[in-house]
C-alpha cells in the first residue's frame, strides 16, 4: 500500500531523468542513417555504386576496339593474296614405235641407248670415216618418232681422254654456227625450254666432276647440233631445233 493509498503504483521521485538510449530525432521525424558494423555505404551520389563507371568505360572499350578488328578484317578480307607459283613438271615423251636391234654387241655399243624421248633407234651401222680419223669404234644411228621427225648421232670411243679432247675440238671447229666467246660465261647445265637462246656451251660432269664439254648450235636450217664429250666418248647429236637441248641432256652419255 502506497502512502497514496494506490495499490502498485510506484512512488514518483522528482527530478528523475528517463532512458538515454532513445534516437535522436530528425527535423521531418524520420530517424537518422543506422551505421552498421561494415561502415557506410560505399554508394556513389544518388545511390549509384562506384564500381559502375568503370565498367561502363571497360564494356564501350571492348566494344568499339571490335567494331575496329571488324572493318580491318572486312577491307583486308577484300584483297586478293597471290597465290603461290605451281610447277608443272610434263611427262618426259617416249617412243610411240619400238626401236630396232643394234647389231655391234661390243661393250660400248651396248651402252648407247635404244631411244632418246620420243625417238626410237631405227639403224646402226659401223661410221667408217670416224674410225679412220682415229676412233676405236664409231656408230652412226638413226632414231625415228615413227611421224617423220628424225634424230642422228654419231658416237665414237677414243683411246685415250685426251685424243677425245682434241677430237672434240675438231668437231666443234666445224660446227655451223660459232661458240660463245671465252669471256662470256658458260652454262653448265643446258636449258630445258623451246627456243633458248643459241649457241650454248659448258661442262659435262659425272658425279659433280667434269668429265668433257658439251656446244649445242642453231644449225640455220630448222635443226640444232649438239657436241660433247664424256671422258673417252664423243657424240654428235643432230634434231630438231625445238628438241635439240633435250634431246642432249635425255642422251644419256
Amino acid at each position: 500500500m502506497s502512502d497514496t493509498g494506490r495499490p502498485g503504483q510506484p512512488q514518483w521521485v522528482p527530478g528523475a531523468t528517463g532512458p538515454t538510449h532513445r534516437p535522436a530525432v530528425t527535423p521531418q521525424g524520420v530517424p537518422g542513417p543506422v551505421v552498421g558494423d561494415d561502415g557506410p555505404d560505399d554508394g556513389a551520389p544518388g545511390g549509384r555504386p562506384r564500381w559502375l563507371l568503370p565498367v561502363v568505360i571497360g564494356a564501350a572499350v571492348l566494344v568499339v576496339a571490335g567494331l575496329v578488328a571488324g572493318a580491318v578484317a572486312l577491307l583486308g578480307g577484300g584483297e586478293d593474296e597471290p597465290a603461290p607459283a605451281e610447277t608443272v613438271v610434263l611427262p618426259v615423251p617416249t617412243p610411240a614405235v619400238a626401236p630396232a636391234a643394234r647389231p655391234a654387241t661390243t661393250a660400248f655399243a651396248s651402252a648407247l641407248p635404244a631411244s632418246v624421248l620420243q625417238y626410237a633407234l631405227e639403224s646402226s651401222q659401223d661410221d667408217a670415216e670416224w674410225v679412220g680419223a682415229g676412233a676405236l669404234e664409231a656408230y652412226t644411228e638413226t632414231f625415228t618418232d615413227g611421224d617423220g621427225g628424225t634424230l642422228t648421232v654419231r658416237a665414237a670411243q677414243l683411246e685415250t681422254a685426251e685424243e677425245a679432247t682434241a677430237f672434240l675440238q675438231g668437231l666443234t671447229a666445224a660446227l655451223p654456227a660459232a661458240a660463245p666467246d671465252a669471256g662470256e660465261p658458260a652454262s653448265t647445265e643446258p636449258a630445258q625450254a623451246d627456243g633458248a637462246a643459241l649457241p650454248q656451251t659448258g661442262e659435262v660432269t659425272v658425279g659433280g666432276e667434269p668429265v668433257g664439254t658439251f656446244t649445242v648450235v642453231d644449225a640455220g636450217d630448222g635443226t640444232g647440233v649438239a657436241v660433247w664429250q664424256n671422258a673417252t666418248a664423243v657424240f654428235r647429236l643432230t634434231a630438231p631445233l625445238a628438241d635439240v637441248l633435250d634431246a642432249y641432256a635425255a642422251y644419256g652419255l
